[in-house]
């Protein structure tokens, strides 16, 4: 996000609707929270993109108070550190435990950690327009990040065909803002504004072309399920075989009888085709036994 000064009346009014689709775009995944609350949930949704977009916000709520005379980027960006808590909160709440230790992982790691060591090398090692600088180029590396994090989700869209983890409204409202924010940053001649804006107007038109082109898309996991039968395979089980020993017959048969029978060789075993009996299974397999 940017901040808003009264420099330029143009620059002003775009500072002004850059707040209003900011706010809007922090209040996008409502819908993927509300799920996640109704479902007691966190099914296929990831934190990182919160952590960073609330890592992004402190950042220039810090940028503003260095440059001084931002009162709206602080405003704006104030209301992104709720918004964004609050949805962290919940991923927490309802993720389970390796999720839940992955994200607090982050938050140490990001908000306090990497944070506070900007903070501190920041007021320490830079005065002035320098400290400003500095800060800047830290802010434009970070809004980027933002814009990226949900380069995960697009892998996401691109593996299961499905735009169901990746909302429309959201890449809409991201593609919107970096407009308006590259805007203002053009009138107000601020380069730490305008720049991170023209990455985050690629990923968004990037994300709203992989909606459209996989919104109608039919998921690998639906293959062969919309009609078409599953083909049945046939086990051909040879029951002779499954016998440890040959049964032996305790019919008695008199000696004559013996004499003139044809013995039956292998050969003639081999060439005397058995009969084939069909026992209904369950579906999908049909088994068929032959009798030996």
């Amino acid at each position: 996000m940017s901040g808003l000064s009264l420099q330029h009346p143009w620059a002003f009014a775009f500072g002004l609707l850059g707040n209003l689709i900011s706010f809007t775009t922090y209040l996008a995944p409502i819908p993927t929270f509300y799920r996640i609350y109704k479902s007691k949930s966190t099914e296929g949704f990831q934190s990182v993109p919160y952590v960073v977009a609330l890592f992004s916000a402190m950042l220039w709520i810090f940028y503003a108070l260095i440059k001084s005379n931002e009162a709206l980027l602080i405003t704006i960006n104030a209301a992104g550190c709720v918004i964004e808590t609050i949805f962290i909160v919940i991923y927490l709440a309802y993720a389970p435990k390796k999720a839940k230790v992955f994200t607090a992982k982050i938050l140490l790691l990001l908000n306090v950690g990497v944070f506070g060591l900007i903070l501190l090398l920041t007021l320490l090692l830079s005065q002035g327009e320098r400290r400003v600088v500095s800060l800047g180029w830290v802010c434009v590396a970070f809004s980027v990040s933002v814009f990226v994090a949900p380069l995960s989700i697009m892998r996401r869209v691109i593996q299961t065909r499905s735009v169901e983890y990746m909302p429309f409204s959201l890449s809409l409202t991201l593609t919107l803002s970096a407009i308006v924010w590259f805007l203002y940053g053009l009138l107000i001649k601020d380069k730490y504004v305008a720049l991170p804006n023209v990455m985050g107007f690629i990923f968004g038109v990037v994300q709203m072309g992989l909606y459209v082109f996989y919104m109608n898309a039919t998921p690998p996991a639906g293959e062969g399920k919309e009609g078409k039968l599953p083909v049945e395979e046939h086990v051909v089980v040879n029951v002779g075989k499954l016998t440890a020993t040959p049964e032996k017959s305790s019919e008695v048969h008199p000696v004559t009888e013996m004499a003139t029978a044809v013995p039956r060789t292998c050969a003639a075993e081999a060439a005397a085709e058995p009969e084939v009996v069909v026992v209904d299974m369950p579906p999908p397999r049909a088994v068929e036994v032959a009798a030996v």
